[in-house]
């Protein structure tokens, strides 16, 4: 078929969890939902563009220069292959996202900041702030 429908917020809700929804050799995209105010991943890149569309909730995302700029619903923010970032739940309840990256999910590379290694085409592990605590 060539049309794909998806209700974002049944999937965050239903999964609760970063859930790839579309994936193409082209193109694939992802529901991502943090559920805890300050839920945060670490600082990474992958090796294709990317965006993200901020569906619910508040994502502040930092920079490795010590920038950061806040996506609230309805904004969106295109990130550069190769450039590293981290996405934060900055608001006071459930972040959900969605976002698109140029390639299929099997050819991404997830370049760890710190470490400059690929860590896994996959899921990006979440940090939950309760479990920080």
């Amino acid at each position: 078929m060539a049309i794909e429908i998806i209700d974002t917020i049944e999937v965050a809700n239903r999964e609760k969890k970063r859930t790839v929804v579309m994936n193409t050799r082209k193109l694939h995209s992802w529901v991502h939902y943090y559920p805890n105010p300050g839920d945060h991943d670490e600082l990474h890149c992958h090796n294709e563009d990317q965006t993200f569309f901020c569906i619910d909730g508040e994502c502040t995302m930092r920079f490795p220069d010590g920038g950061e700029t806040v996506l609230k619903p309805n904004m969106a923010a295109l990130i550069t292959g190769g450039s590293f970032y981290q996405l934060e739940n900055s608001g006071d309840g459930p972040m959900i996202l969605m976002g698109t990256r140029s390639g299929s999910q099997d050819n991404i590379k997830i370049i760890d900041y710190k470490t400059r290694k690929n860590l896994k085409a996959g899921d990006i592990q979440i940090t939950n702030h309760a479990d920080e605590a």
